[in-house]
């Protein structure tokens, strides 16, 4: 009787330990889905994408630039709207919101082009450029009805740290002021950009939601090994951040579907390396029925 007493409070004693004891979370599966939209004006539209309602998926209307519409030159953070504004209207932000829960839009800054050249970041001051960046972006956003803001700029003229002061500045008053909720970078392994991103990563990082990393920009031909090694590369460059695989429409960059995109993807996923997916982009995707978008997001709802 006295053993059994004995052996009864060890028993009590063991489970009170164990429910003391924190249990690791488990961990949180990839489930964001993103994808560029508007920027090759073909009439695609938000309900053509397939959404599948398991997982997070971010539209990114891809531009909005400063630089004036009619002839481009820089505004100095004067942005204006280089989408297809007919088809990815306010209402049809609205719409796609209202039947998907499921579905945020954000909108791309910057881009490679605009008016046949580049389109360069090019500030006069980092006070003004803020001010004006604050102000017409913030009109748009509310205009829309959006959740976040990328930052896709590809050429430069101004150094890195006047880069990082610019973007960090506006990220840091626009999630302030509650005008969005997240953001993230698009920067590519280009020394130049890198330059100007891990600067502003180094500085602001804290303030970065998604580094939507183009992989498709390596070269053609690239094989799983050295898909992975890339990203390995990245995630150390962009330290604590989360990283998402990428790939083109048309596959002609990077580590193609073909060649083992999604084989790469679902090693990142059981080392619970891979935040998420985004494409470049829908407008080309069209024509090939969103076949790697419902391929993505089937891995990421898994």
């Amino acid at each position: 009787m006295k053993h059994t007493t004995i052996s009864l409070i060890l028993l009590i004693l063991q489970a009170l330990v164990l429910y003391l004891i924190p249990t690791e979370a488990a961990p949180t599966k990839p489930r964001l889905f993103r994808e560029y939209i508007g920027a090759n004006f073909k009439n695609v539209k938000f309900s053509d994408v397939p959404i599948n309602p398991n997982i997070e998926v971010h539209f990114i209307l891809s531009f909005a630039i400063d630089y004036t519409a009619s002839s481009p030159s820089p505004t100095n953070g004067k942005f204006n709207k280089f989408w297809d504004t007919d088809n990815l209207s306010p209402s049809e932000v609205s719409s796609i919101k209202g039947k998907h829960s499921n579905v945020k839009v954000a909108l791309s800054l910057g881009g490679d082009t605009v008016g046949g050249g580049f389109a360069y970041f090019k500030p006069s001051s980092v006070d003004s450029w803020v001010a004006n960046a604050v102000s017409s972006l913030t009109r748009i956003i509310k205009e829309y009805n959006l959740d976040g803001i990328d930052i896709d700029y590809e050429h430069f003229k101004a150094n890195p740290s006047i880069f990082s002061k610019c973007i960090g500045r506006l990220i840091t008053t626009l999630k302030k002021n509650g005008v969005i909720s997240f953001a993230s970078i698009a920067p590519y392994d280009d020394a130049e950009v890198q330059r100007h991103y891990l600067t502003l990563w180094k500085c602001y990082g804290h303030l970065i939601d998604y580094v939507n990393f183009q992989f498709y920009a390596y070269d053609q031909g690239t094989t799983i090994s050295q898909f992975m090694s890339y990203f390995e590369t990245q995630a150390s460059n962009y330290n604590g951040g989360k990283i998402l695989a990428s790939i083109l429409s048309d596959g002609i960059g990077g580590l193609s579907p073909e060649n083992g995109f999604f084989t790469a993807c679902n090693r990142l996923k059981d080392r619970q390396q891979l935040a998420g997916i985004f494409i470049w982009c829908a407008d080309n995707s069209k024509a090939r029925g969103f076949r790697y978008e419902k391929q993505s997001q089937e891995l990421l709802a898994s």
